[in-house]
């Protein structure tokens, strides 16, 4: 046994030695050298190891190992850092996503809509106003992409503050600000930092409705059930999606205190859904005058998922979990919260565990998966993580430190290895939508119609109104429209369905190279 957990640390400490190697080599700028710049799983080995080994590391832990000199310094003091290390991430992630992305155009054309009656490219309906409020607030401010996207920082800052000051208030702040940065670190958080989006901000929401139920049953007389009813309104303001979450944490709720608790609070349950009702009376209103019924937009939202069969989100939740969710380190925080949600018997931890568990199964079979859709869980199993490690002194302070090697490292992995992708398609559509719209101006102006595969983004750098080819139903007299055909483009019609698009029209054709992954544009366009 002594020489099996002998041979347990050395697994542990050359796993964790690779762990950190290969970090250092994509904060380097290195990770070329891995394939498709994605570091390997070489912690979820030493994780078990370390286990296995804790007979041999604990002499270790004893000993505190220079842990004492990083308690002296106060916990508020590590989450002020965080931010500062989410704000400076963000930064320097934007030149190498200059242009905005296919869904952050569409919330952006409907911003500019709202300020000066651009046409909202892209737009529909099921799409919540909440995020193009804010956008139009910040294109008061400064009419471009940065005001969108500090909106997106702000939206961060906001969620990574909830996450610390709630953790720390379950657990202690140095514990909390470690939650803040495992969570940081992760690929699906961060790779949308740099973004104009609102899945982030919903969560933070998300996470005071989480806080305030439980405020609810753990102080007495707390009118927080209200207040509660009140924020989950503003979340499904910002994204209509938040619905499964909202379902999935009342579910939670009930089971992990017992209807017996809620019951107890029954009045002031009563006062939440008044408020919750009253909160939601203005969609329903609108969705059933626009579907005619008042979860018409919800339910459209739902299906338009693109998912290949019921279900399918939730196998692909349970083919990325954990690794995919939130990184090498993240993952082993959040098995280590599923463990502890598993052992423990106290309600809050066995709520916070359960609603985890159903976000995933609710969304899985509610839409198609998406890593930016599972923020929450994400967020709740690494608060039960960290306090799970937090047992080890050591452990938690190595936490911590990779975690700051992890953030540089994803980082890198973000810019090198996730965004080029989208910056080659934008070195196509972007180009070819200023040339539209400076061709609609030297035109003389007037209404103008862009036909393409990528709509939401040729709105916004074309200024025009942008439609799909199978949106398209003509436009009215005197539009100026443009058909947008790329040499390696999406959703293009056939050649006969370009000539009765066409139609009696006589138009005149342009071709533009672009540098682009699309490769050269050909533009027909007539009035």
């Amino acid at each position: 046994m002594s020489n099996g957990r002998t041979a347990g640390l050395v697994v542990a400490v050359a796993c964790t030695g690779a762990a950190v190697a290969q970090q250092l080599l994509l904060m380097s700028g290195c990770g070329g050298v891995l394939p498709g710049w994605q570091p390997w799983p070489f912690l979820l080995l030493a994780a078990p190891a370390w286990w296995w080994a804790r007979g041999r590391w604990r002499p270790v832990e004893r000993s505190g190992l220079g842990v004492r000199r990083l308690r002296a310094i106060p916990g508020p003091v590590y989450g002020i850092a965080v931010l500062a290390l989410a704000a400076g991430v963000w930064a320097w992630l934007q030149p190498y996503e200059p242009y905005i992305g296919h869904e952050e155009a569409v919330y952006a054309n409907k911003a500019r809509a709202w300020a000066d009656g651009t046409p909202a490219a892209g737009w529909g309906t099921y799409r919540p106003p909440g995020l193009p409020a804010l956008g139009r607030v910040a294109l008061a401010v400064h009419d471009d992409v940065g005001a969108l996207r500090m909106t997106g920082l702000v939206l961060v800052l906001f969620t990574l503050t909830v996450t610390y000051l709630l953790a720390a208030r379950w657990t202690t702040p140095r514990r909390g600000a470690v939650v803040a940065l495992v969570v940081l670190s992760g690929l699906g958080f961060l790779r949308r930092v740099p973004e104009f989006l609102n899945d982030i901000g919903a969560t933070g929401l998300l996470l005071l409705v989480v806080w305030l139920l439980t405020r609810a049953q753990e102080v007495r007389r707390s009118w927080s059930l209200p207040l509660a009813a009140g924020v989950a309104v503003v979340a499904f303001y910002l994204r209509y999606g938040v619905v499964g979450n909202l379902v999935a944490i009342a579910a939670a709720a009930v089971v992990a205190y017992g209807p017996g608790a809620w019951w107890r609070v029954r009045r002031r349950l009563a006062v939440a859904g008044l408020v919750l009702a009253a909160g939601l009376l203005p969609h329903f209103v609108y969705a059933t005058e626009v579907t005619g019924s008042p979860l018409g937009l919800v339910l459209s939202a739902t299906e338009r998922a693109n998912r290949v069969y019921v279900g399918d989100g939730l196998v692909y939740y349970l083919a990325i979990f954990p690794y995919r969710l939130a990184g090498d380190l993240g993952a082993v925080v959040m098995t280590a919260g599923l463990v502890l949600a598993a052992r423990r018997r106290d309600a809050r931890r066995r709520f916070l565990g359960l609603a985890s568990v159903l976000v995933f199964v609710v969304l899985g079979l509610a839409t198609d998966g998406e890593p930016r859709f599972v923020f929450l869980p994400v967020v709740l199993l690494t608060v039960l993580g960290v306090e799970t490690l937090a047992r080890w002194r050591t452990a938690l302070a190595a936490v911590a430190g990779l975690a700051v090697l992890t953030v540089g490292g994803t980082a890198q992995v973000v810019a090198h290895g996730a965004m080029p992708d989208s910056v080659r398609q934008s070195a196509s559509t972007v180009p070819v939508a200023r040339a539209v719209g400076v061709a609609v101006a030297e035109g003389g102006g007037g209404p103008c119609l862009v036909v393409t595969g990528y709509e939401p983004e040729t709105g916004w750098y074309s200024g025009c109104d942008a439609v799909t080819y199978g949106q398209y139903r003509g436009a009215p007299e005197g539009t100026r429209v443009t058909l947008v055909l790329y040499e390696r483009g999406r959703l293009q019609p056939g050649r006969a369905e370009l000539t009765r698009l066409i139609g009696h029209h006589e138009p005149t054709v342009r071709r533009i190279p672009t540098a682009g992954s699309l490769g050269t544009a050909t533009l027909i366009t007539w009035r």
